[in-house]
């Protein structure tokens, strides 16, 4: 970028990898701009996560607390029969449980839609979530107890795609804030067999769409004027 030109600014939609954390791919695209240029994102994805992460750059990081609060839409799949400690397969299986046999699409989708409106979840042990000034996460790798805390969410809508047992398939619109690990969670709780979530994609935060994302690898290949180039003006 030549001397004097304007630093970039805007929102940059990535579409993340499994395996990479938010603040990996932040770090990443901070590496490719100007010394300076501050970056950020507009809500975390788990790791074993993909899909759309909202990139802030250079004065666009000024909006983040407005657009951390846009409602997000996911897909994903739901392992029935199985619990673990970080709710979904990243974590240590606590307990396996027989399906019931009146398991199938009719109770799937009934305990899919008791999970829609405003409902109360669990947050997390393995969360940024803070008790007494330290993320919970750090509690739950020492193996130290924390009396749970419910969070409140609002599940616009919690759609089955499809049942190939163990594994439920679904869409979930909501908002911001909610965890869809302890989603899945209470829906095994509900019935009678545990869960943990298997595998989620995020594919819109606001009206921003997954499908006019790039590949993180791709937009880390890009030079600086087009990597400019891809830059959203914040709302």
């Amino acid at each position: 970028m030549s001397e004097g030109a304007p630093l970039p600014s805007g929102l940059l939609l990535a579409d993340k990898p499994a395996g990479w954390t938010s603040h990996d791919v932040v770090a990443a695209l901070r590496r490719r701009l100007p010394k300076g240029v501050k970056v950020g994102h507009a809500g975390t994805l788990d790791p074993r996560a993909t899909g759309l992460l909202v990139l802030l750059v250079g004065r666009a990081t000024r909006e983040a607390s407005a657009l951390l609060g846009l409602p997000k839409s996911y897909e994903g799949s739901i392992r029935l029969g199985v619990e673990t400690d970080t709710g979904d397969l990243d974590g240590r299986v606590l307990k396996e449980s027989p399906l019931p046999p009146s398991l199938g699409e009719e109770a799937l989708r009934e305990a899919f839609a008791k999970h829609t409106g405003e409902v109360e979840l669990a947050i997390p042990s393995y969360s940024a979530v803070k008790h007494q000034g330290r993320p919970l996460y750090e509690y739950a790798r020492r193996g130290v107890a924390v009396p749970e805390r419910l969070r409140r969410s609002r599940i616009e809508r919690f759609d089955l795609l499809a049942w190939a047992p163990p594994e439920a398939s679904f869409r979930l619109a909501c908002s911001s804030g909610t965890y869809v690990r302890a989603a899945a969670e209470s829906v095994g709780r509900l019935l009678g067999c545990g869960a943990t979530l298997s595998a989620l994609r995020r594919t819109s935060v606001g009206f921003y769409l997954l499908e006019g994302a790039r590949p993180v690898p791709e937009l880390l290949s890009l030079d600086l004027p087009a990597l400019a180039g891809r830059l959203l003006t914040p709302p």
